[in-house]
């Protein structure tokens, strides 16, 4: 999250006081009036401060900063509160706090009809026996790798007093909105089971019907229609997710981890953007070294995977003999994540193989662990790579490389431990983009990247409307063919 800063926006009283402007501001005046005109106005501006800083000297006009409060389900309750009565200069912050307002792009999120959201995790909940409340917002959502909609859900829910420094705000009236926000929880529909409930009755779910009937929903609402839901954004992490009524939405913003189950036309850099699983281990939070990292390289996972996972197999088979290297099969659960944390924390180099798809949330496990991840996929697409330089957080090596015996490890061998450190050391200054429900953290950096796909959408909702004939293939800028067009 951003970090929040709060007040109440009112102007304070001036008090009297002997200390006047002139008294402070005369003399450097005169002084300056004999440089240059940069010299002036540096004077000025510093006179400024050393006036405000006085104002703060004295007792009566503190700054009350209360202790936030984290929440351990949801990690937004983190506003600083300020006594903004009291606080000399008040001006100057509201100013800067109206700017950063005005500067935020807007965003409309719609009140979806409940079963696209709360109705999915009381579905998920019923598919493994659970009770369904009468109240179904008071149902939480459950954690797993795909929750990352959930902490999207939740910010935009958030006051926007809450909310200061976030790329986007929210507003209620849709006339007002550059972007809107479809907050269906596409990634855990998919999860739930369309065999049975949990009594054992036939399943009253489906996932398919679920997409059909949002985008049933939405292709009755006018802001989807004037240009096909271009500035529409969907969550879609699980590469599963929205399958069913892609080709209708896929001229909209996709919020995507890779493209891999996605063709040409559905997905692409262009106008989707790559996000980051929410990472399962704890965060590591000891020193930067290799004194506590004994384990050269670990990795604990799903041993048999399909497609290009089979690579998995063939790794097992070459460094599970290895001395300083820890390769072990484990599926989710509780205990098997408690014991992959501790082997990510007490290793200098994490494997990270490529899966049923590209991407899986051990990378961003292995990055929160300080532990440098060592990435055997040909196909990744990584999160804010305009941002984030991966060479110097990562190691990448091409899978048929990594497969050859001897190699992988006589490679990490050859690295020099003040390389690791620095490894280290650049994985500390970017995680906060991996871990969601921290101030600027994930959730402000993915909304940051989807505000930049704005010129885009207004460059292509334009250009459809003063087309008169279909176009059989891509335009020169790679976004997805247009269906309906203006005659």
């Amino acid at each position: 999250m951003a970090e929040f800063e709060g007040g109440n926006g009112s102007k304070p009283k001036r008090p009297s006081r002997k200390l006047t402007w002139a008294s402070v501001a005369q003399p450097a005046l005169e002084k300056a009036r004999k440089s240059s005109q940069t010299q002036i106005l540096a004077t000025i501006f510093f006179v400024i401060f050393v006036t405000c800083a006085l104002f703060n000297a004295f007792p009566n006009r503190r700054t009350t900063m209360p202790e936030s409060e984290s929440d351990d389900n949801s990690g937004f309750d983190m506003t600083v509160n300020f006594a903004s009565a009291s606080q000399p200069c008040s001006d100057a912050a509201a100013i800067a706090t109206a700017d950063s307002s005005s500067s935020a792009i807007k965003v409309y999120m719609y009140d979806l009809p409940i079963r696209f959201t709360y109705g999915v995790i009381a579905a998920r909940s019923a598919s493994r026996g659970g009770g369904t409340p009468e109240n179904l917002t008071s149902l939480s959502y459950p954690g797993h790798q795909h929750m990352g909609e959930w902490f999207l859900f939740l910010d935009m829910n958030r006051p926007e007093s809450d909310r200061i420094g976030s790329p986007v705000t929210r507003v209620m009236d849709p006339e007002e909105a550059e972007l809107f926000y479809v907050p269906f929880f596409s990634s855990l529909s998919q999860l739930v089971s369309t065999s049975q409930q949990g009594d054992g009755s036939e399943a009253a779910y489906s996932d398919e019907e679920t997409q059909e009937a949002l985008v049933e929903w939405l292709e009755g609402q006018k802001y989807w229609q004037r240009n096909g839901g271009r500035d529409h954004v969907f969550t879609a992490a699980d590469p599963k997710s929205l399958l069913h009524v892609m080709d209708k939405v896929k001229n909209s913003v996709l919020l995507v981890v890779g493209f891999g189950r996605l063709r040409g036309d559905q997905g692409s850099l262009v106008k989707d953007v790559v996000v980051p699983y929410p990472h399962r281990l704890r965060t590591y939070e000891g020193d930067l070294g290799l004194q506590n990292r004994p384990t050269l390289l670990f990795f604990m996972g799903a041993r048999f995977r399909k497609e290009e996972g089979r690579i998995r197999d063939v790794l097992f088979q070459v460094l599970e003999n290895e001395r300083d290297a820890i390769i072990k099969h484990g599926v989710q659960s509780t205990e098997n994540r408690r014991e992959a944390s501790n082997g990510m924390h007490t290793s200098k180099f994490c494997l990270n193989p490529v899966g049923d798809t590209s991407t899986s949330c051990r990378l961003f496990d292995s990055i929160v662990s300080l532990c440098v991840p060592v990435i055997v996929s040909d196909t990744i697409e990584v999160p804010f790579e305009d941002t984030i330089d991966y060479r110097k957080i990562a190691i990448f090596v091409e899978s048929a490389a990594a497969v050859k015996p001897g190699y992988l490890m006589s490679l990490l061998r050859a690295i020099p431990p003040e390389r690791i450190v620095e490894y280290q050391r650049e994985m500390l200054k970017v995680r906060r983009y991996f871990q969601y429900g921290v101030s600027n953290g994930a959730v402000d950096e993915i909304w940051r990247q989807v505000t930049k796909k704005l010129p885009l959408i207004k460059l292509m909702s334009n250009r459809d409307k003063r087309l008169v004939i279909k176009e059989s293939d891509c335009s020169c800028v790679c976004a997805n063919p247009t269906t309906n067009r203006t005659p």
